[in-house]
Protein backbone atom coordinates (compact mmCIF):
# COMPACT_ATOMS: atom_id res chain seq x y z
CA UNK A 1 0.00 0.00 0.00
CA UNK A 2 1.28 3.68 -0.81
CA UNK A 3 1.73 6.06 1.47
CA UNK A 4 -0.50 9.22 2.09
CA UNK A 5 -1.31 11.22 -0.57
CA UNK A 6 0.37 14.71 0.18
CA UNK A 7 -1.68 17.83 -1.11
CA UNK A 8 0.31 18.42 -4.72
CA UNK A 9 2.56 22.23 -4.47
CA UNK A 10 3.44 23.64 -7.71
CA UNK A 11 6.83 23.35 -9.50
CA UNK A 12 8.50 26.88 -10.27
CA UNK A 13 9.39 26.69 -14.26
CA UNK A 14 13.14 26.90 -13.94
CA UNK A 15 16.22 27.08 -11.97
CA UNK A 16 16.93 30.05 -11.15
CA UNK A 17 20.79 31.17 -12.06
CA UNK A 18 21.58 32.74 -8.80
CA UNK A 19 20.14 33.15 -4.84
CA UNK A 20 20.56 33.86 -1.52
CA UNK A 21 20.24 30.63 -0.17
CA UNK A 22 19.67 26.64 -1.54
CA UNK A 23 17.33 24.52 1.01
CA UNK A 24 18.10 21.15 0.32
CA UNK A 25 15.18 19.14 1.24
CA UNK A 26 11.19 20.07 1.28
CA UNK A 27 9.94 18.39 4.70
CA UNK A 28 8.04 20.70 7.59
CA UNK A 29 11.93 22.36 8.70
CA UNK A 30 13.05 22.78 5.16
CA UNK A 31 9.70 24.68 4.29
CA UNK A 32 9.55 27.01 7.49
CA UNK A 33 13.13 27.78 7.08
CA UNK A 34 12.36 28.61 3.46
CA UNK A 35 9.32 30.63 4.54
CA UNK A 36 11.32 32.14 6.87
CA UNK A 37 13.81 33.80 5.18
CA UNK A 38 11.60 34.92 1.79
CA UNK A 39 9.71 37.05 4.50
CA UNK A 40 13.00 38.66 5.59
CA UNK A 41 13.78 39.39 1.76
CA UNK A 42 16.42 36.73 0.42
CA UNK A 43 15.75 34.89 -2.54
CA UNK A 44 15.56 31.81 -1.79
CA UNK A 45 15.85 27.86 -4.04
CA UNK A 46 14.03 25.61 -2.24
CA UNK A 47 15.01 21.51 -3.74
CA UNK A 48 13.13 18.44 -3.15
CA UNK A 49 14.66 15.01 -4.08
CA UNK A 50 11.01 14.17 -4.71
CA UNK A 51 7.87 15.14 -3.84
CA UNK A 52 7.23 18.46 -0.99
CA UNK A 53 6.50 16.63 2.23
CA UNK A 54 6.11 13.33 0.72
CA UNK A 55 8.74 11.79 3.20
CA UNK A 56 8.28 11.52 7.13
CA UNK A 57 6.96 15.42 7.00
CA UNK A 58 3.76 14.01 5.83
CA UNK A 59 4.16 10.00 7.44
CA UNK A 60 4.47 10.87 11.18
CA UNK A 61 1.67 10.87 13.94
CA UNK A 62 0.58 14.96 13.03
CA UNK A 63 1.47 15.78 17.28
CA UNK A 64 2.57 19.43 17.91
CA UNK A 65 3.50 18.04 21.56
CA UNK A 66 5.04 20.08 24.05
CA UNK A 67 4.63 17.00 26.85
CA UNK A 68 7.64 14.58 27.32
CA UNK A 69 10.46 17.05 25.52
CA UNK A 70 14.20 16.91 26.55
CA UNK A 71 14.49 20.12 28.22
CA UNK A 72 17.06 21.38 26.11
CA UNK A 73 14.19 21.35 23.25
CA UNK A 74 11.38 22.76 25.51
CA UNK A 75 12.24 26.90 24.17
CA UNK A 76 12.60 25.47 20.97
CA UNK A 77 9.27 23.68 21.27
CA UNK A 78 7.50 26.62 22.83
CA UNK A 79 8.71 29.41 19.98
CA UNK A 80 7.11 26.03 17.26
CA UNK A 81 3.67 26.13 19.30
CA UNK A 82 3.70 30.07 18.99
CA UNK A 83 4.51 29.86 15.04
CA UNK A 84 2.15 27.30 14.54
CA UNK A 85 -0.80 29.14 15.57
CA UNK A 86 -0.36 31.73 13.70
CA UNK A 87 0.34 29.50 10.85
CA UNK A 88 -2.89 29.61 8.86
CA UNK A 89 -3.48 33.10 8.95
CA UNK A 90 0.38 33.97 7.98
CA UNK A 91 0.81 31.26 4.83
CA UNK A 92 -3.15 32.01 4.03
CA UNK A 93 -2.81 27.91 3.69
CA UNK A 94 -5.22 25.11 5.90
CA UNK A 95 -2.22 23.58 8.06
CA UNK A 96 -4.78 21.83 10.06
CA UNK A 97 -3.51 23.08 13.14
CA UNK A 98 -5.79 22.70 16.18
CA UNK A 99 -5.05 23.00 20.14
CA UNK A 100 -6.91 19.96 21.08
CA UNK A 101 -5.12 18.75 24.16
CA UNK A 102 -3.37 15.48 25.19
CA UNK A 103 -3.80 13.23 27.80
CA UNK A 104 -1.00 10.52 28.33
CA UNK A 105 -2.23 7.40 30.05
CA UNK A 106 -0.32 5.04 32.21
CA UNK A 107 -0.46 1.93 33.81
CA UNK A 108 1.91 1.31 35.94
CA UNK A 109 2.95 3.24 39.92
CA UNK A 110 6.16 4.21 38.52
CA UNK A 111 5.36 5.68 34.89
CA UNK A 112 2.39 7.53 37.14
CA UNK A 113 5.43 9.09 39.24
CA UNK A 114 7.28 9.99 36.32
CA UNK A 115 4.15 12.04 34.83
CA UNK A 116 3.75 13.66 37.97
CA UNK A 117 7.15 15.43 37.38
CA UNK A 118 6.12 15.60 33.86
CA UNK A 119 3.27 18.08 34.82
CA UNK A 120 5.49 20.09 37.44
CA UNK A 121 8.01 20.60 35.01
CA UNK A 122 5.16 21.75 31.99
CA UNK A 123 3.90 23.91 35.19
CA UNK A 124 7.73 25.37 35.34
CA UNK A 125 6.87 27.29 31.77
CA UNK A 126 3.52 28.25 33.17
CA UNK A 127 2.05 25.41 31.02
CA UNK A 128 -1.21 24.12 32.97
CA UNK A 129 -0.65 20.57 32.30
CA UNK A 130 -2.13 18.49 35.33
CA UNK A 131 -2.31 14.93 36.45
CA UNK A 132 -5.59 13.01 36.01
CA UNK A 133 -7.62 10.17 38.22
CA UNK A 134 -8.57 7.33 36.30
CA UNK A 135 -12.37 8.43 36.75
CA UNK A 136 -11.09 11.61 35.49
CA UNK A 137 -10.03 10.29 32.00
CA UNK A 138 -12.93 8.45 32.00
CA UNK A 139 -14.74 11.34 32.51
CA UNK A 140 -13.52 12.84 29.40
CA UNK A 141 -12.93 9.77 27.12
CA UNK A 142 -16.42 7.93 28.06
CA UNK A 143 -16.42 3.91 27.61
CA UNK A 144 -12.83 3.91 28.08
CA UNK A 145 -12.70 0.55 29.27
CA UNK A 146 -8.63 -0.07 29.25
CA UNK A 147 -7.12 -0.42 32.95
CA UNK A 148 -4.98 2.76 33.90
CA UNK A 149 -3.59 4.28 37.19
CA UNK A 150 -4.08 7.96 35.87
CA UNK A 151 -2.85 9.52 32.88
CA UNK A 152 -1.15 13.30 32.45
CA UNK A 153 -3.25 15.89 30.30
CA UNK A 154 -1.62 19.06 28.45
CA UNK A 155 -4.11 21.01 27.25
CA UNK A 156 -1.41 23.03 25.51
CA UNK A 157 -0.66 20.00 23.00
CA UNK A 158 -2.29 20.31 19.76
CA UNK A 159 -2.39 18.49 16.42
CA UNK A 160 -1.89 19.57 12.40
CA UNK A 161 -2.03 17.58 9.14
CA UNK A 162 1.13 16.04 8.09
CA UNK A 163 -0.32 15.19 4.42
CA UNK A 164 -1.07 19.66 4.29
CA UNK A 165 1.06 20.95 6.45
CA UNK A 166 4.59 21.28 4.49
CA UNK A 167 2.49 22.21 0.80
CA UNK A 168 0.80 24.62 2.85
CA UNK A 169 4.18 26.40 4.03
CA UNK A 170 5.78 25.66 0.40
CA UNK A 171 3.07 27.41 -1.17
CA UNK A 172 3.44 30.33 0.96
CA UNK A 173 7.14 30.54 -0.22
CA UNK A 174 6.10 30.65 -3.80
CA UNK A 175 3.61 33.07 -3.21
CA UNK A 176 6.67 35.28 -1.24
CA UNK A 177 8.88 34.91 -4.43
CA UNK A 178 10.94 32.07 -3.60
CA UNK A 179 10.94 28.95 -5.73
CA UNK A 180 10.38 24.96 -5.52
CA UNK A 181 11.73 22.80 -7.48
CA UNK A 182 10.48 18.81 -6.95
CA UNK A 183 12.67 15.73 -8.30
CA UNK A 184 15.30 18.17 -8.37
CA UNK A 185 18.05 16.52 -6.45
CA UNK A 186 21.01 18.25 -4.83
CA UNK A 187 24.10 16.12 -5.90
CA UNK A 188 26.67 18.74 -4.20
CA UNK A 189 28.14 21.65 -3.62
CA UNK A 190 30.71 23.80 -4.86
CA UNK A 191 33.32 26.32 -2.70
CA UNK A 192 35.69 29.12 -3.24
CA UNK A 193 38.32 29.91 -0.73
CA UNK A 194 36.07 27.54 2.07
CA UNK A 195 32.81 28.97 1.38
CA UNK A 196 29.75 28.10 -0.56
CA UNK A 197 29.69 29.16 -4.28
CA UNK A 198 26.87 26.90 -5.63
CA UNK A 199 24.68 23.85 -5.79
CA UNK A 200 24.96 21.78 -8.10
CA UNK A 201 21.66 19.49 -9.07
CA UNK A 202 20.58 16.79 -12.01
CA UNK A 203 18.93 19.56 -13.64
CA UNK A 204 21.61 22.26 -12.84
CA UNK A 205 23.53 24.78 -11.02
CA UNK A 206 22.37 27.46 -8.80
CA UNK A 207 24.79 30.05 -7.96
CA UNK A 208 24.69 30.83 -3.70
CA UNK A 209 25.93 32.10 -1.01
CA UNK A 210 24.64 29.60 1.78
CA UNK A 211 22.78 25.96 1.58
CA UNK A 212 20.32 24.81 4.04
CA UNK A 213 20.96 20.88 4.69
CA UNK A 214 17.28 19.56 5.59
CA UNK A 215 17.15 16.39 4.17
CA UNK A 216 15.84 14.24 6.86
CA UNK A 217 17.46 10.69 6.84
CA UNK A 218 19.79 11.63 4.00
CA UNK A 219 21.29 14.12 5.19
CA UNK A 220 24.76 12.12 6.72
CA UNK A 221 24.66 10.72 3.20
CA UNK A 222 24.79 13.95 1.51
CA UNK A 223 27.33 15.47 4.07
CA UNK A 224 29.08 12.82 4.33
CA UNK A 225 29.93 13.26 0.32
CA UNK A 226 31.20 16.62 1.29
CA UNK A 227 33.55 15.00 4.33
CA UNK A 228 31.09 16.43 6.60
CA UNK A 229 30.55 13.84 9.53
CA UNK A 230 26.85 13.55 11.10
CA UNK A 231 26.29 10.70 13.53
CA UNK A 232 22.61 9.67 12.38
CA UNK A 233 20.67 6.49 11.93
CA UNK A 234 17.51 6.10 10.78
CA UNK A 235 14.44 3.73 12.70
CA UNK A 236 10.94 3.35 11.24
CA UNK A 237 7.71 4.71 12.74
CA UNK A 238 4.51 2.87 11.09
CA UNK A 239 0.87 4.34 11.13
CA UNK A 240 -2.75 4.22 9.93
CA UNK A 241 -5.52 5.82 9.50
CA UNK A 242 -9.27 4.72 10.07
CA UNK A 243 -12.53 5.73 8.56
CA UNK A 244 -14.62 8.66 10.21
CA UNK A 245 -16.13 7.62 14.14
CA UNK A 246 -19.26 8.46 14.99
CA UNK A 247 -19.12 10.09 18.31
CA UNK A 248 -15.50 9.43 18.32
CA UNK A 249 -13.33 12.19 21.01
CA UNK A 250 -11.73 15.23 19.99
CA UNK A 251 -8.79 15.45 22.12
CA UNK A 252 -5.51 13.03 21.31
CA UNK A 253 -4.86 10.03 23.52
CA UNK A 254 -1.80 7.58 24.00
CA UNK A 255 -1.63 4.55 26.28
CA UNK A 256 1.33 2.33 26.40
CA UNK A 257 -0.29 -0.32 23.28
CA UNK A 258 -1.43 2.69 20.92
CA UNK A 259 -1.61 6.66 20.44
CA UNK A 260 -4.47 7.94 18.54
CA UNK A 261 -5.40 11.39 17.44
CA UNK A 262 -8.69 12.84 15.14
CA UNK A 263 -7.87 13.98 11.90
CA UNK A 264 -9.32 17.02 10.15
CA UNK A 265 -11.43 14.57 7.24
CA UNK A 266 -12.77 12.93 10.79
CA UNK A 267 -11.36 9.74 10.80
CA UNK A 268 -8.27 9.11 13.20
CA UNK A 269 -4.54 8.60 12.96
CA UNK A 270 -3.89 5.07 14.61
CA UNK A 271 -0.33 4.10 15.74
CA UNK A 272 1.67 1.43 17.75
CA UNK A 273 3.65 2.90 20.49
CA UNK A 274 5.95 -0.20 20.45
CA UNK A 275 8.66 0.73 18.31
CA UNK A 276 9.62 -1.09 15.15
CA UNK A 277 12.55 -3.85 15.52
CA UNK A 278 15.65 -2.21 14.57
CA UNK A 279 17.23 -3.11 11.33
CA UNK A 280 21.15 -3.04 12.27
CA UNK A 281 22.71 -1.37 9.11
CA UNK A 282 26.73 -0.89 8.41
CA UNK A 283 26.47 2.45 9.81
CA UNK A 284 25.15 0.88 13.46
CA UNK A 285 28.44 -0.79 13.80
CA UNK A 286 30.42 2.66 12.69
CA UNK A 287 28.21 4.92 15.10
CA UNK A 288 27.72 2.33 17.91
CA UNK A 289 29.86 4.00 20.39
CA UNK A 290 28.21 7.36 19.46
CA UNK A 291 24.94 6.19 20.23
CA UNK A 292 25.48 3.70 23.59
CA UNK A 293 24.28 6.19 25.81
CA UNK A 294 21.12 5.89 23.94
CA UNK A 295 21.28 2.10 23.62
CA UNK A 296 21.68 1.78 27.80
CA UNK A 297 18.88 4.16 28.40
CA UNK A 298 16.28 2.37 25.71
CA UNK A 299 17.62 -1.25 25.19
CA UNK A 300 14.42 -2.48 26.95
CA UNK A 301 12.29 -1.71 24.44
CA UNK A 302 14.63 -2.18 21.56
CA UNK A 303 14.77 -5.46 18.96
CA UNK A 304 17.50 -5.78 17.03
CA UNK A 305 18.34 -7.28 13.93
CA UNK A 306 20.10 -7.56 10.51
CA UNK A 307 17.35 -7.53 7.20
CA UNK A 308 17.24 -6.37 3.86
CA UNK A 309 18.06 -2.90 5.36
CA UNK A 310 21.75 -3.66 5.71
CA UNK A 311 22.27 -5.06 2.70
CA UNK A 312 21.33 -2.54 0.78
CA UNK A 313 22.82 -0.04 2.99
CA UNK A 314 26.03 -1.99 1.64
CA UNK A 315 25.35 -1.16 -1.83
CA UNK A 316 24.68 2.30 -1.38
CA UNK A 317 27.40 4.70 -3.03
CA UNK A 318 28.71 6.50 -0.16
CA UNK A 319 31.17 9.35 -2.26
CA UNK A 320 30.33 10.81 -5.67
CA UNK A 321 30.87 13.59 -8.40
CA UNK A 322 28.64 16.38 -9.61
CA UNK A 323 28.55 14.53 -12.97
CA UNK A 324 27.04 11.34 -11.26
CA UNK A 325 23.68 10.09 -10.85
CA UNK A 326 23.11 10.00 -7.03
CA UNK A 327 21.13 7.99 -4.14
CA UNK A 328 18.82 10.50 -4.22
CA UNK A 329 17.70 10.50 -7.92
CA UNK A 330 17.55 6.78 -7.06
CA UNK A 331 15.06 6.67 -4.14
CA UNK A 332 12.82 9.59 -4.73
CA UNK A 333 10.31 8.87 -1.88
CA UNK A 334 11.38 6.42 0.99
CA UNK A 335 7.97 3.87 0.91
CA UNK A 336 8.81 1.09 3.81
CA UNK A 337 6.31 -1.55 3.99
CA UNK A 338 4.66 -0.50 7.35
CA UNK A 339 4.88 -3.86 10.17
CA UNK A 340 1.52 -4.69 10.38
CA UNK A 341 1.30 -7.10 13.43
CA UNK A 342 2.26 -3.85 15.36
CA UNK A 343 -0.30 -1.81 13.84
CA UNK A 344 -3.26 -4.91 14.05
CA UNK A 345 -2.21 -5.50 18.02
CA UNK A 346 -2.54 -1.13 18.63
CA UNK A 347 -5.83 -1.21 16.46
CA UNK A 348 -7.35 -4.42 18.30
CA UNK A 349 -6.56 -3.21 21.58
CA UNK A 350 -8.57 0.29 20.28
CA UNK A 351 -11.51 -1.61 19.22
CA UNK A 352 -12.01 -4.17 22.02
CA UNK A 353 -11.84 -1.54 25.26
CA UNK A 354 -12.60 1.69 23.68
CA UNK A 355 -16.33 1.38 22.99
CA UNK A 356 -16.66 4.48 20.25
CA UNK A 357 -13.93 2.31 17.99
CA UNK A 358 -15.71 -1.14 17.80
CA UNK A 359 -16.34 -1.11 14.09
CA UNK A 360 -13.40 1.29 13.22
CA UNK A 361 -12.15 0.55 9.50
CA UNK A 362 -8.45 0.86 8.37
CA UNK A 363 -8.63 3.46 5.26
CA UNK A 364 -4.91 3.36 4.97
CA UNK A 365 -1.36 2.31 6.57
CA UNK A 366 2.23 3.24 5.66
CA UNK A 367 5.49 3.51 7.64
CA UNK A 368 8.31 6.27 7.47
CA UNK A 369 11.93 6.44 8.15
CA UNK A 370 12.81 8.60 11.03
CA UNK A 371 16.26 10.32 11.40
CA UNK A 372 17.86 10.05 15.06
CA UNK A 373 20.66 11.37 16.67
CA UNK A 374 22.57 10.00 19.42
CA UNK A 375 21.47 12.49 22.41
CA UNK A 376 17.81 12.68 20.37
CA UNK A 377 17.79 16.23 19.79
CA UNK A 378 18.50 17.76 16.42
CA UNK A 379 20.98 19.79 14.86
CA UNK A 380 20.52 22.87 13.44
CA UNK A 381 23.69 24.96 13.36
CA UNK A 382 26.65 25.75 10.60
CA UNK A 383 29.20 23.46 9.71
CA UNK A 384 32.30 26.04 10.25
CA UNK A 385 33.02 24.10 13.93
CA UNK A 386 33.73 20.82 12.48
CA UNK A 387 36.13 18.78 10.31
CA UNK A 388 36.01 19.97 7.00
CA UNK A 389 33.46 22.12 7.89
CA UNK A 390 32.06 24.55 4.91
CA UNK A 391 31.64 28.61 5.56
CA UNK A 392 27.86 29.21 4.65
CA UNK A 393 26.90 25.54 5.06
CA UNK A 394 23.92 24.62 7.65
CA UNK A 395 21.97 21.99 8.67
CA UNK A 396 18.86 21.09 10.25
CA UNK A 397 18.17 17.58 10.44
CA UNK A 398 18.24 14.58 12.95
CA UNK A 399 15.12 15.39 14.28
CA UNK A 400 14.57 12.24 16.25
CA UNK A 401 10.54 11.57 16.20
CA UNK A 402 10.17 15.27 17.79
CA UNK A 403 10.48 16.95 13.86
CA UNK A 404 7.09 17.63 13.07
CA UNK A 405 5.86 19.97 16.15
CA UNK A 406 9.12 21.68 15.87
CA UNK A 407 9.99 22.36 12.17
CA UNK A 408 7.91 25.55 12.55
CA UNK A 409 10.69 26.72 15.20
CA UNK A 410 13.25 25.27 13.68
CA UNK A 411 12.93 26.56 10.41
CA UNK A 412 12.92 29.95 12.26
CA UNK A 413 16.21 29.06 13.80
CA UNK A 414 18.32 28.08 10.87
CA UNK A 415 16.92 31.06 9.35
CA UNK A 416 18.37 33.00 12.63
CA UNK A 417 21.50 31.38 11.98
CA UNK A 418 22.10 31.91 8.07
CA UNK A 419 20.96 35.49 8.58
CA UNK A 420 22.91 36.20 11.23
CA UNK A 421 20.26 37.75 13.03
CA UNK A 422 19.61 37.03 16.93
CA UNK A 423 18.85 33.92 17.43
CA UNK A 424 14.98 32.92 18.49
CA UNK A 425 16.26 30.34 21.35
CA UNK A 426 20.07 29.54 22.07
CA UNK A 427 21.11 27.23 19.35
CA UNK A 428 24.21 25.57 21.84
CA UNK A 429 22.32 22.98 22.43
CA UNK A 430 21.70 21.81 18.45
CA UNK A 431 25.07 22.21 17.84
CA UNK A 432 27.02 19.79 15.33
CA UNK A 433 30.12 20.01 16.46
CA UNK A 434 28.90 18.59 20.15
CA UNK A 435 29.76 15.49 18.90
CA UNK A 436 33.37 15.98 18.00
CA UNK A 437 34.39 18.42 20.53
CA UNK A 438 34.40 16.31 23.93
CA UNK A 439 31.32 17.33 24.91
CA UNK A 440 29.12 15.06 26.82
CA UNK A 441 26.36 12.67 24.97
CA UNK A 442 23.64 12.65 27.07
CA UNK A 443 20.30 11.50 25.65
CA UNK A 444 17.12 11.78 27.99
CA UNK A 445 15.82 8.18 29.19
CA UNK A 446 12.79 7.19 27.64
CA UNK A 447 12.42 9.76 25.07
CA UNK A 448 12.14 7.32 22.04
CA UNK A 449 8.93 5.74 23.79
CA UNK A 450 7.56 9.37 24.30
Amino acid sequence: MPGPKVEPVENSPALPEQVDVVIIGGGIAGVSAALELVERGMTVALCEKGQIGAEQSSRNWGWVRLTHRDPREMPLMIESVRLWKSMDERTGQKTGYVQCGATYTVTSDAALAYEKRSAEELQSYQIPAKVLSPEEVKEAFPDFALGIRGALHNPHDGRAEPQSAAPAIARAVLHNGGTVHQNCAVRTLETVDGKVSAVVTEHGRIKCDAVLVAGGVWSRLFLGNLGIELPQLWTKGNVQRIDPVPDGPEGTLKHPEFAMRKRADGGYTIASATPSRYQLTPDSFRLFFKFLPTLKNEWRSLSLGIGPAFFEALRMPRRWTAQDVTPFEKTRILDPVPDTPLLDKALATLKEFYAPFKDAKIAQRWAGYIDVMPDVIPVISDTSGVKNGIQGLFVATGFSGHGFGLGTGAGRLAADLITGQGPCVDPTPFRLSRFSDGSKISPMGGILQR
